[in-house]
């Protein structure tokens, strides 16, 4: 699977930087251990420091939370140091921002874009689904919703009663019990969250979303304790869907260049045997004629 990130992270930049040190042993950052014992995991702080270009002190203080504003060029060469993949970087620049002294902030409920509406239109009867910043289905085609939630209205446009995919995941046995590779795909969806949570460090829903799966859910507040930061762009997802069976599909993700905190995500079946389930889901969909998008004409002729 095309994913970018590893079992690293956390919610401070001291916090990470410590993770992603223990992480990585002498021998990949090419130092000699000599035979000697070690009492850390990983790289020491000297070590880090040194490889980084910059003094220890300051390092120290890095990990300690006690320096702030540190530049582009020495957040780099700490990547660099510390071997982090393209998007542990960005996290590791996001979580370096300066953070503004006020309380979260609970942003107005997401609406997905005309544009990306006519995108999903245009998909036709490819499964396929439209998802926000913290993973809410926005919308999704007929095939989409039936892949993916068909126990559930296919109605998206209240935010109260949206599906939140990670939410899913977690906490309906419905979802959870459709996928075999479950683990896998729980940690790509907690890898992302940490990876969002880095962006929006003031998002109150967001905050919300991920103390709710951690109160509720064991196996949630273990991946997010592990602090693994990653993005996914395309991979396989495996099904074991209640209607039509075991079947298995590439994705991938469209970013929406208007509103870049929401993707649409489109899949393909990977054999024949996939590629007939998913024309079975179909004629599924196509028979729930009541369950249409927002805006679009139901069969009776109201508009919803």
């Amino acid at each position: 699977m095309n994913r970018s990130g590893s079992a690293r992270g956390s919610g401070s930049l001291g916090e990470f930087l410590k993770s992603c040190r223990d992480a990585i042993t002498p021998e990949q950052a090419g130092i000699e251990n000599r035979g000697k014992r070690r009492r850390v995991p990983g790289l020491r702080r000297e070590e880090v420091a040194q490889l980084a270009g910059v003094s220890v002190a300051y390092y120290v203080r890095l990990e300690q939370g006690q320096a702030h504003n540190a530049s582009d060029d020495v957040l780099l060469a700490l990547a660099r140091a510390l071997q982090l993949s393209s998007t542990e970087t960005e996290h590791l620049l996001d979580l370096a921002k300066p953070s503004p002294m006020q309380p979260t902030t609970r942003s107005r409920p997401e609406q997905a874009h005309p544009r990306a509406l006519a995108t999903l239109d245009a998909l036709g009867d490819q499964p396929a689904v439209l998802l926000g910043r913290r993973s809410d289905a926005l919308a999704w085609t007929p095939t989409g919703h039936a892949l993916l939630a068909p126990h559930l209205p296919f109605d998206t446009s209240d935010p109260r009663t949206r599906p939140s995919l990670p939410r899913l995941l977690f906490l309906d046995q419905k979802v959870r019990g459709a996928y075999p590779e479950w683990h896998a795909e729980a940690g790509t969806y907690v890898s992302y969250l940490r990876f969002i949570s880095g962006k929006y460090p003031d998002d109150a829903r967001l905050a919300e979303l991920v103390g709710e799966l951690c109160m509720k859910d064991a196996d949630f507040a273990a991946l997010w304790a592990s602090g693994r930061v990653g993005a996914c762009t395309a991979g396989v997802k495996r099904f074991r869907h209640p209607q039509v069976g075991d079947l298995t599909v590439d994705f991938q993700i469209w970013l929406q260049a208007d509103s870049p905190d929401h993707r649409i995500e489109v899949y393909l079946p990977t054999d024949q045997a996939s590629a007939d389930a998913l024309t079975i889901l179909k004629g599924l969909a196509g028979e729930s004629a009541s369950q249409t998008r927002p805006g679009a004409p139901s069969p009776d002729g109201r508009v919803l």
